[in-house]
């Protein structure tokens, strides 16, 4: 499983690179600043827009305030030309800022002229000739030099003259494309400037992540998968990193366990294949043995099958058991105690007892539970083969806050105190042991079932002899009453 997982990593990891623009910094960047871009862009249009709608609303309304107070005033009293001339003093008409102002007389003619000269039509000299006061007529984008002006002739009344108004309007306009360049060229800086500020934002956020990046190909590349991966921060690439650390870790463990499996099977292999291969070339001569002999050939070739299929199947329940795909589900141990202890009466004719003590449930997986229950009675039956007590199996709960304590006893010879710390590994096998059936992979089952539930497995000598031998295993619960089935 480990190959598998680290090829299909291998594969995620070494697809094509991609690098400047595409890249996730280079992404953020641009991202970053095409946002700012299109903000500034509609954030700039919408300011020049309403700046240059209120200025020239604000220019249209003082102009037009000028030619109602002068309509106002002409009609209120009988006046001349002479009252609007700038060289007389105490002339009527304030004349605002960009203001001209120019007199017509009662034929048209200029009698004083603006500053600069305001261009005088026919329609300007009809109505110079109008008998009613307040007549008006406006023209709009009146060329006066390079300038550009709106201009309105206002009759004097009683064919007195006129007096036309102009507002120069191209000095607004040039005001309003100087903003206009301004403005883009601000907003063209503060496009620059938050691509930069992106970048250098874009390159302190995916620091740690090019880091992860160059480690994790480090690992495609070298295939180690005992690289350290740098780590830093509490933030979600922290949290990548770190669980990218453990999984790291935990797929080295999984390489070296099977790696250890894989040696300590084919040591023990070795030796039921060595001596088939033995047995099998006497068969090439069994004509020639004596009847004894081919009776005792025929037995261990019968034996060292069955010890190489209980090898075999052990191996296989060893190696299911690292990447056990069987659902958890809530279980009681004690049910299963009384299972496992109704199959092993059935196989070894023993007594077997199981005492249960407590909320007995916890959250696991039954059939390697019931594997390593099995495992734990078989064993105890083999090495108390001649005795007469009965294989008690003790179920407890809770042994300790959130956990289950199984335990068999027999009264069997014992295991040396040398042996105790060792009769969970691999293979292991003790002197006195090594004459019996067996592969020694039954214990190391158990411990492996203990640590897939949170336990851990033990072995001590029991008192009057024999030994108590088990695994804890975590669970959530309370203590109960005290049960004994038998």
């Amino acid at each position: 499983m480990a190959g598998r997982v680290r090829r299909r990593l291998a594969r995620l990891l070494t697809g094509p690179r991609r690098t400047g623009l595409l890249s996730l910094r280079g992404t953020f960047a641009v991202s970053f600043a095409a946002v700012t871009a299109v903000v500034t862009l509609l954030v700039g249009l919408l300011s020049y827009t309403a700046a240059a709608r209120l200025v020239r609303v604000d220019q249209e309304s003082v102009f037009d305030e000028v030619v109602q107070d002068l309509r106002g005033e002409v009609r209120q009293r009988p006046m001349t030309p002479d009252d609007f001339s700038s060289s007389a003093p105490g002339h009527d008409l304030v004349r605002p800022a960009r203001t001209d102002v120019q007199v017509l007389g009662p034929d048209g003619a200029v009698v004083d002229p603006g500053n600069p000269g305001l261009p005088v039509e026919a329609a300007d000299r009809r109505v110079a000739a109008e008998r009613t006061a307040g007549r008006m007529i406006q023209h709009r984008d009146v060329d006066v030099g390079d300038d550009v002006y709106r201009v309105a002739t206002v009759a004097l009344g009683g064919g007195r003259g006129a007096v036309q108004i102009a507002q120069e309007f191209s000095d607004t306009e040039d005001l309003l494309r100087a903003l206009q360049q301004r403005t883009l060229l601000l907003m063209s800086a503060i496009v620059v400037l938050a691509g930069l500020f992106g970048w250098w934002l874009a390159r302190r956020i995916t620091r740690r992540l090019v880091v992860l990046t160059a480690a994790a190909e480090d690992v495609a590349r070298t295939r180690r998968l005992g690289i350290e991966v740098p780590v830093t921060g509490y933030d979600e690439v922290g949290r990548l990193g770190r669980a990218f650390d453990r999984m790291l870790g935990r797929l080295a463990q999984s390489e070296e366990d099977q790696r250890r499996l894989v040696q300590d099977a084919g040591h023990e292999l070795r030796t039921p294949l060595t001596s088939l291969r033995t047995n099998i070339s006497l068969l090439r001569r069994i004509d020639e043995l004596p009847p004894g002999a081919r009776e005792e050939l025929v037995t261990d070739l019968g034996q060292e099958a069955r010890e190489l299929t209980d090898l075999v199947n052990e191996l296989v329940d060893l190696a299911a058991g690292q990447s056990d795909t069987e659902p958890a589900q809530r279980v009681d141990l004690a049910e299963i105690a009384e299972d496992v202890a109704v199959l092993a009466r059935r196989r070894t004719g023993r007594r077997i007892v199981v005492r249960a003590c407590g909320d007995t449930s916890l959250t696991g997986r039954p059939g390697m539970l019931q594997r390593a229950l099995t495992n734990l009675v078989e064993n105890a039956a083999k090495f108390d083969r001649d005795g007469t007590a009965p294989i008690e199996i003790g179920v407890a709960g809770p042994a300790r806050p959130g956990t289950v304590r199984v335990e068999v006893l027999d009264r069997g010879p014992g295991i040396a105190d040398d042996d105790l710390l060792r009769v969970f590994d691999r293979f292991y096998r003790a002197p006195d042991a090594r004459s019996l059936p067996g592969s020694g992979l039954g214990l190391s089952i158990v411990r492996e079932v203990a640590l897939a539930h949170g336990g851990a497995p033990f072995a001590f000598h029991r008192e009057g002899g024999g030994t108590a031998i088990g695994f804890t295993a975590g669970r959530p619960g309370e203590t109960g009453a005290v049960r004994e089935r038998a």
